[in-house]
């Protein structure tokens, strides 16, 4: 990040992200200040399926579009879903779920495989909501600040 940022600055340019709405706001699958320090993330308020409709419209290889996610920071085949337990789609079901009516209705009728991925989805939300908010800053009072 350190290098991306070091040639923005001197071509004027803007570091952009990758992440989409279920690993930036969802799950939180990203490095905090690693390829989570962007200064804009034009496809974070897409759903993966709508990424992959974008792609597909866009004339992207089909082998790019299916292939399956993965960080690739650990230099052997091990995908996005082998690291949280769920595929994007089961997260993109679980976010949605979660925003629905559904969710405050009866629980009992949920499959266990659905139960399991709210698990996940719910803890990885949880643990990794520190990467989600803004960052915490001290509010000087102005008569601190000589004003």
């Amino acid at each position: 990040m350190v290098n991306l940022y070091y040639f923005a600055s001197i071509n004027n340019y803007l570091v952009g992200g990758t992440g989409n709405k279920v690993e930036d706001f969802g799950v939180g699958f990203f490095t905090k200040y690693g390829d989570g320090g962007v200064d804009i993330s034009p496809i974070a308020d897409l759903l993966k399926s709508e990424v992959r409709a974008v792609a597909a419209a866009l004339g992207v290889s089909n082998e790019i579009i299916t292939a399956p996610p993965t960080d690739g920071l650990f230099g052997d085949t091990r995908t996005d879903e082998d690291q949280i337990g769920a595929s994007y789609d089961e997260l993109e079901w679980a976010m949605n779920y979660i925003d629905s009516d559904r969710a405050k209705q009866d629980a009992t009728a949920l499959t266990e495989r659905e139960k399991k991925v709210l698990e996940i989805y719910n803890q990885r939300h949880t643990a990794n909501l520190h990467k989600m908010v803004e960052i915490p800053r001290c509010i000087i009072p102005n008569e601190l600040k000589g004003q």
